[in-house]
């Protein structure tokens, strides 16, 4: 527990004594969160400092450090912008920036033996395209993909969503199953039109072309825009990471939790999905992401402070609160991995 002065929370701290009016009313209890209109109001009232708990370390394991994918994001942003139906050679760059990605992750000390924090976010276009790149680039040196492949993957993964571009669709925070018939139609032929700026381009592969037009197809044949059965390895891998990636930002897609999309994805398992795929993808996403609230079978709320190798959905936990409702006042962290008996439930938004 500590002293923390008003002017510098940022919000997320909890608060480790309940804050009273000077009549002794109660303004906020032991053990909330600290939301920012909660600060500016206790700024509003005049309260200078509050307690907090001590800052519980929290060990997140991401793809790309953070600085990192946003100068990736911005770069791609920087040429996709520049880019008109008929002049397609400044993309060229995108194929500099994809081995930069690789090499990026190959300088990792153990890139394909961790877990990752993968969380939902927002349904920012470019930054989709830098988390699938990532994703099936990881996902293809998991499953020893030739290297000339593996870029390939790459500059297709930054591409796939070129046609976005040429329609007029909104489809961010939008499930397509609510489109009209009309919008579905248009939104479907995205796949097409980024293949059409593209397929008489040299600079590119075929690969990469594939994957530009068949990344939204599916095994059953139940895909678009062909609907097509037969697609190489690689293409199926990035649509794995595609339809990934848009359950947890929301692309065409109502946005849902991590543990919510990898339930989607076994459940399609061999049906829309190569499952020989999708366990790779498993075996390094966490399912429950470290900083993630929530409730044990035992009526335990905690927060995930880290993951277990091997095991993503058997995270190390700090209990915040115990069955009984009573904040903790102690350390009391489980490893899932040892504590057999005790299951998340669910995850929770706040505490």
């Amino acid at each position: 527990m500590r002293i923390q002065k008003i002017a510098d929370l940022n919000g997320g701290e909890i608060l480790a004594k309940t804050v009273m009016t000077p009549d002794y009313k109660i303004l906020l209890s032991e053990g909330t969160k600290l939301r920012k209109e909660y600060i500016e109001k206790l700024g509003e009232l005049g309260i200078r400092e509050v307690f907090v708990e001590d800052e519980i370390s929290i060990h997140e394991v991401k793809i790309l450090k953070d600085e990192t994918g946003k100068n990736f994001k911005d770069k791609v942003k920087e040429i996709i912008e520049k880019h008109t139906y008929r002049h397609s050679k400044e993309l060229v760059e995108l194929s500099k920036t994809a081995d930069n990605i690789i090499n990026n992750l190959l300088e990792e000390e153990e890139v394909i033996e961790r877990i990752y924090d993968i969380k939902e976010r927002s349904s920012d276009i470019y930054e989709h395209s830098i988390n699938i790149c990532t994703l099936a680039i990881l996902m293809s040196l998991k499953m020893k993909i030739p290297q000339n492949k593996i870029h390939d993957i790459g500059v297709g993964c930054l591409l796939h969503d070129l046609g976005l571009r040429y329609i007029t669709v909104e489809y961010t925070n939008k499930d397509i199953r609510e489109f009209s018939e009309m919008e579905l139609a248009e939104y479907k032929k995205h796949p097409i039109y980024g293949y059409s700026a593209l397929k008489n381009e040299t600079w590119i592969s075929e690969l990469s072309k594939d994957i530009i037009l068949y990344h939204h197809e599916n095994m059953d044949g139940s895909g678009y825009p062909l609907k097509s059965v037969y697609i190489p390895i690689e293409v199926k891998i990035v649509n794995i990471c595609e339809q990934f990636d848009e359950m947890i930002c929301g692309i065409g897609h109502r946005r849902l939790k991590i543990f919510e999309a990898i339930q989607n994805l076994k459940s399609n398992k061999d049906i829309l999905f190569d499952g020989t795929i999708v366990d790779v993808l498993l075996e390094f996403t966490a399912v429950y992401p470290a900083g993630s609230y929530i409730l044990t079978n035992e009526g335990e709320i905690g927060i995930v402070l880290r993951q277990n190798k091997n095991n993503p959905d058997r995270p190390f936990i700090k209990i915040i609160y115990d069955k009984r409702g009573n904040r903790v006042q102690y350390d009391f962290v489980k490893d899932l991995l040892t504590e057999q008996n005790i299951f998340i439930e669910k995850v929770i938004e706040n505490i």
